[in-house]
């Protein structure tokens, strides 16, 4: 997706925001959605990476602690052409990973102890390249954002049902708004990420040279978070490599994440174009 639907994206739900502030409280609430606005994403972009590392206890590990995947992460980042960033593990047996930061040069990956223990080598090399990936295109901070603000949108959305105006008569719109604007927001933040998690796959292939590595990875990943959903924080779901929260059919619905089969299907598809080229 290029920078120019980025913007137009999330433009939307700086629009959206402030539709809600107008519903809640007319042109005031237009102003207290623009600070709103500007304070999350300030807010966003310097802490973002500690705000979620904290969020899940992850622990920065040494060289001498996880030699393994200290090891995949150097040797990725130097191929990615990008620098080292610091390495996290967060205690679960849910096997999936992350990556956080404004920059390369602020960034992390931090990957549960769970998927240390199902993921061969050239496996964990396809989900760390995946997440070097975001790094390197910025993909984190842009989520980031549009998390943010969509948060932003559903939070003014139920204060609208209460301040709709002074006499009662903005309630209907009020209602509408805090029906439908975090539904919109959610499409919007959905249409950033979705797209993004292809990039990063294909991103993935390149730098490792296997796609087939990622695509069997995430076989295992997909199975394991239905069989045991982490217990992730719904705002944060989109930032893993597969979707941490339990597939009922509404959260299908508004997941951040293309079905896994997806994603599987053109790893592939990249493989068998390589062995052709080869």
């Amino acid at each position: 997706m290029n920078t120019l639907k980025v913007i137009i994206l999330l433009a939307s739900l700086s629009g959206l925001l402030m539709l809600v502030g107008y519903f809640v409280a007319r042109g005031t609430g237009v102003v207290i959605a623009l600070v709103l606005s500007a304070i999350m994403n300030f807010g966003s972009y310097w802490y973002s990476d500690s705000i979620v590392l904290r969020m899940y206890s992850a622990k920065e590990v040494t060289q001498e602690q996880a030699p393994v995947l200290h090891k995949a992460v150097e040797s990725l980042s130097a191929k990615a052409k990008i620098p080292k960033p610091r390495v996290y593990v967060i205690a679960g047996e849910t096997p999936n990973a992350f990556a956080t930061g404004r920059d390369e040069d602020h960034a992390a990956v931090a990957v549960t102890s769970g998927i240390l223990k199902i993921l061969n080598k050239d496996e964990l090399e396809g989900v760390i390249a995946h997440e070097l990936s975001h790094i390197k295109h910025r993909d984190i901070l842009i989520s980031t954002m549009a998390a943010t603000v969509a948060s932003a949108v559903v939070l003014l959305s139920r204060w609208a049902v209460f301040f709709g105006n002074d006499e009662g008569k903005g309630m209907i719109p009020a209602i509408a708004t805090a029906i439908v604007a975090p539904i919109a927001a959610t499409v919007i933040q959905m249409a950033i990420s979705r797209s993004r998690e292809y990039e990063a796959d294909a991103g993935s292939a390149r730098i490792t040279g296997r796609p087939e590595s990622l695509a069997s990875a995430l076989r295992k990943l997909s199975y394991a978070s239905k069989v045991k959903p982490m217990a992730a924080n719904p705002s944060t779901a989109h930032m893993f490599i597969v979707n941490p929260l339990s597939g009922n059919f509404v959260m299908n619905l508004f997941s951040t994440h293309p079905p896994a089969e997806k994603r599987i299907e053109r790893l592939l598809q990249m493989k068998a174009a390589q062995a052709k080229r080869d």
